[in-house]
């Protein structure tokens, strides 16, 4: 992909009318294309996130897709490296309400969705919301918490809304839920299902910084710094603006066709046990078209597909005695590409 382009990093304000305020406050019109704000949305969104989390364009990117395409994300990763902070930058870009949530074993279900208390001064019961009901919600070490509280986010993260006491209550809206763990760690963990995996759309890591960057996170720059002072692109909905733009990203029936392909890939390949499933399908669409905006396209070509195939598919490759990521790489190798 081409580098991001750095003329909108002043950019602070969008609203869902396609306008965006420069940070003199003054108004500019970028385009009554919806196609055009989203493309701008995402170049600052870039410029900002990346000066709170140094050193990691690719994780970035990831964040930036995961918004864009309405996926939600898991980052896996040791400790220490930034989890937390892209989680946090994410929601303050948008000016969406962000909640946090640290798994841990003894964590009940109604923890996180929430509970019906009943009021005796109205004489009746209320929902005390929990802390889903957010726009961005960080789950701190998902594999910590037991089987019946993940279990609880499969309706949330697949339906958008959750059940409490037999009462269906919808989320806000946009919602994106970010999860992580650390896949190093075994002890007091419970490792994720693959229905709670399949529920990923993107799966990344943050990783070291080089040394130049480490040098500059010890001197303090970037990091709490650097997001207490973090300026808005765009509020939510001019996120919802963008997510819906995405949305409707052409992508012809020869790209179509090698999306599936490269999906029943992965259920045929001699070592796997569990292929990428249906909504690996859709998710890999989806995402491929953010790819196209990010890159300043409408449409979507077979390099948007193959750019984001291994941060889509590999997570929901169940293989004997291979990574998902090697699997998703032979597939890709002997996939056939759609002519122009």
């Amino acid at each position: 992909m081409e580098a991001w382009s750095e003329r909108v990093s002043a950019v602070t304000i969008g609203d869902s009318s396609g306008r965006i305020l420069d940070g003199d406050g003054s108004d500019r019109h970028v385009s009554d294309d919806p196609y055009a704000f989203t493309m701008a949305v995402a170049e600052s969104l870039k410029v900002a996130i990346s000066k709170v989390l140094l050193g990691s364009d690719h994780a970035v990117l990831a964040a930036i897709l995961a918004m864009l395409s309405g996926s939600n994300l898991l980052i896996e990763d040791i400790p220490g490296v930034g989890k937390t902070l892209l989680a946090k930058a994410m929601a303050l870009s948008v000016q969406a309400t962000h909640s946090r949530v640290q798994g841990h074993p003894d964590l009940l279900p109604s923890d996180i969705t929430g509970v019906s208390v009943y009021m005796p001064d109205k004489g009746q019961w209320q929902i005390h919301s929990g802390p889903l009901f957010a726009n961005i919600v960080l789950f701190d070490e998902l594999n910590r918490t037991p089987p019946r509280t993940q279990a609880a986010l499969l309706e949330a993260m697949a339906e958008r809304h959750v059940t409490i006491d037999g009462q269906t209550v919808p989320l806000p809206s946009p919602h994106l839920v970010i999860a992580t763990q650390n896949p190093l760690s075994e002890l007091g963990t419970f490792p994720l299902v693959e229905s709670q995996l399949d529920r990923f759309g993107i799966c990344t890591t943050i990783g070291y910084p080089d040394e130049a960057t480490e040098i500059d996170v010890s001197q303090f720059r970037g990091g709490e710094g650097a997001l207490n002072s973090m300026v808005p692109v765009c509020d939510i909905y001019g996120w919802q603006f963008a997510r819906d733009a995405v949305a409707s990203v052409t992508v012809s029936d020869k790209v179509a066709e090698m999306v599936v392909r490269l999906i029943r890939k992965t259920r045929s390949h001699k070592s796997v046990l569990l292929g990428a499933s249906p909504r690996a399908s859709i998710n890999l669409t989806r995402v491929a078209q953010a790819y196209a905006i990010v890159s300043g396209r409408t449409y979507v070509i077979p390099d948007d597909v193959k750019a984001v195939a291994h941060g889509v598919l590999h997570h929901r490759i169940l293989a004997d005695g291979m990574a998902g990521m090697d699997v998703v790489t032979e597939c890709l190798a002997t996939l056939e590409m759609p002519r122009p």
